[in-house]
């Protein structure tokens, strides 16, 4: 059922679809996708080319706007955008520790799970696409994982794209996770070491706090164990515009004074959960090292394998001196599976998932090298989540991809830039600029 409402400034119309969920096997089982079209209020009669645009994540559904903030306003200027929840996300067939168990045991949720990596969504937006355009190709803005999809988009069907746009989102097309952790880990400290130099105050508040998480069992209110490598993974706010600031703000206010002596504060224990908790993305750790999975090698928890390889991430070593405890950014870890109670029923799961090999191939080289389609990428210098080395590498074996390289936004740049970001990649692709 279709159903068309206001917003201020904009029309919006719910679209669900069928699709297969193994595109190589049409006539077999099939999932639910979700995506609300966007249109500007005054526009919404008009026949506007699309433009679709694909999350970042794994395991985020697209954003729910109300009007047209950040880059929707520029897009539906001359567009028509389609929202889509990527499947297994929003409302597309969610996969979680709720509905997981539906598909059988771990064995058989693993199964399931190999079909949501970027080929399959670049393949659901094939099938639905000639329902919404009528054939026509459409613009597609990738943030992030979103730009792993539609770098895919340019492999396997090129013939369905008028234009790419990425944000942030150009990944190696070749490189094993344990190859992205260790470009990842320097990366990470690097933006921590640029924290400290902005408030060198928070060194302590972090050692502080990392010993008492060494000495005391923290269960904060939603049964999440806040361990210190937990801790540690609050880092992961680094990589925003704001996040330096909000990590910040959320030191400074840790503990409280009590009869049994200083604890944690309420306030900082409901912040950190909202922060660590899977509960509302479970996907994004489930498949997060899967995404880069190509070869006969399994993942293996490759973040956890390679952290190994730099001590200095140690919190219980760095509290022997007077060194920095350090924060982690965008990885998933196996301890994860026991201190998040949204994932402790899949940590069978994702241990099969680390050790499969079948991994197929999500890159055509060779395609990519005679790429017609209009592309251009915005790459954010030192992106704490996508390694920019790797990123112009990709970009010189695009044919026809234009960068544009900036450290004026960090990863969230099309969300903090909107307009400016999106009009400046757009005239990219049309030789405007």
């Amino acid at each position: 059922m279709t159903a068309t409402y206001r917003q201020p400034g904009v029309v919006l119309t719910d679209h669900h679809f069928t699709v297969p969920l193994d595109h190589d096997t049409p006539e077999g089982e099939t999932i639910e996708l979700y995506a609300r079209e966007v249109a500007a209020g005054d526009k919404a009669r008009q026949d506007l080319p699309w433009l679709v645009y694909l999350q970042g994540g794994p395991g985020f559904g697209a954003n729910r706007f109300v009007g047209k903030p950040a880059w929707l306003g520029r897009a539906l200027k001359e567009y028509r955008v389609l929202l889509l929840d990527q499947r297994g996300t929003g409302h597309s067939t969610p996969a979680n520790r709720q509905t997981l168990p539906l598909r059988g045991g771990p064995a058989d949720q693993a199964d399931y799970l190999t079909h949501f990596r970027s080929d399959s969504i670049v393949r659901d937006c094939e099938a639905i696409r000639p329902r919404l355009t009528g054939g026509a190709p459409w613009t597609v803005l990738g943030q992030s994982f979103g730009g792993f999809c539609a770098v895919n988009y340019l492999s396997a069907a090129p013939e369905g794209l008028s234009a790419a746009v990425i944000t942030g989102g150009l990944p190696s097309l070749d490189a094993h996770p344990d190859d992205v952790y260790r470009a990842a880990y320097p990366r990470i400290e690097r933006k921590v070491a640029a924290h400290y130099a902005r408030y060198p105050q928070d060194v302590e508040r972090a050692r502080r706090i990392a010993d008492h998480l060494l000495h005391h069992e923290v269960v904060l209110p939603n049964g999440y164990r806040l361990t210190v490598e937990a801790f540690q993974s609050l880092g992961i706010v680094l990589g925003g515009g704001e996040g330096s600031h909000r990590l910040h703000f959320l030191l400074e206010e840790a503990f409280v004074p009590t009869p049994q002596g200083p604890a944690l504060a309420d306030a900082f224990q409901e912040e950190v959960q909202g922060l660590l908790s899977y509960a509302g993305h479970p996907l994004y750790a489930l498949i997060h090292e899967a995404i880069y999975g190509q070869d006969d090698r399994p993942t293996a928890w490759s973040a956890e394998r390679v952290r190994a390889e730099f001590p200095q991430f140690d919190a219980a070593k760095a509290l022997t001196g007077d060194g920095p405890v350090l924060f982690t950014g965008e990885s998933i870890h196996p301890w994860m599976f026991e201190t998040d109670p949204a994932l402790r029923p899949l940590r069978e799961t994702a241990e099969l998932l680390a050790t499969r090999t079948d991994w197929k191939p999500l890159y055509d080289s060779a395609r990519l090298a005679a790429n017609a389609v209009p592309v251009a990428a915005a790459v954010y210098h030192d992106d704490m989540y996508v390694d920019t080395t790797h990123s112009l590498q990709t970009a010189r074996t695009i044919r026809g991809l234009r960068t544009w390289v900036t450290d004026e936004f960090e990863h969230d740049g099309v969300r903090a830039g909107g307009p400016r970001v999106l009009d400046r990649l757009l005239a990219l692709t049309r030789d405007e600029v």
